[in-house]
């Protein structure tokens, strides 16, 4: 049975229109993408060994553990569990001995300093050993730069204690990107 040229020409309408929805469609995706990503405000990135805790003047540490003001914090989590993530402020300590260049340290025991933040569904988590601590990923900063599966970043939060810059945004947790420290 030979095709018309009526339904060869239906069939190659048929077939331009679905193109046509096609990259529609992944034009439409790729821009609500780019759209959610534009929509967090360029906050400004502490110092990534900065000598001192980061201050939020604005936060009431004598009430209920709760959300940090919209900004990046230098810090780490704590605690992990059903979407709530509770997280300190770090600061580097110079090692004195010459044995190592230093590490982080998060508030001593007993001071109030913590945040309890939601995380974003959508959170954005890059990792500075690949996600599973084996390659190293990070850009010139020394900032991770390998976004982590969701399944791989409920794991590392729920680990916790990796120094990182934590973009707080409408009260959600929405960008961890881990600092490595070798």
């Amino acid at each position: 049975m030979t095709p018309s040229k009526k339904s060869s020409a239906s069939l190659g309408a048929l077939l331009r229109a679905g193109t046509v929805a096609a990259t529609v469609t992944a034009t439409l995706v790729a821009g609500a993408v780019a759209a959610d990503a534009a929509a967090i405000p360029e906050f400004k990135q502490p110092k990534l060994f900065g000598t001192s805790f980061q201050a939020d003047p604005h936060h009431d540490f004598t009430k209920r553990i709760s959300t940090r003001h919209d900004g990046i914090l230098r810090g780490w989590v704590t605690y992990y569990k059903a979407g709530v993530a509770e997280y300190t402020p770090i600061k580097w300590v110079k090692d004195k001995t010459g044995n190592t260049e230093g590490w982080f340290t998060g508030p001593p025991e007993g001071d109030a300093t913590a945040y309890a933040s939601p995380v974003s569904s959508k959170l954005a988590y890059y990792g500075a050993t690949a996600c599973k601590g084996t390659d190293v990923t990070v850009n010139r900063q020394g900032l991770g730069n390998k976004r982590c599966s969701r399944k791989a970043t409920i794991s590392l939060l729920k680990a916790g204690r990796h120094p990182g810059l934590i973009t707080v945004y409408k009260g959600k947790i929405v960008k961890f990107q881990e600092i490595y420290t070798p």
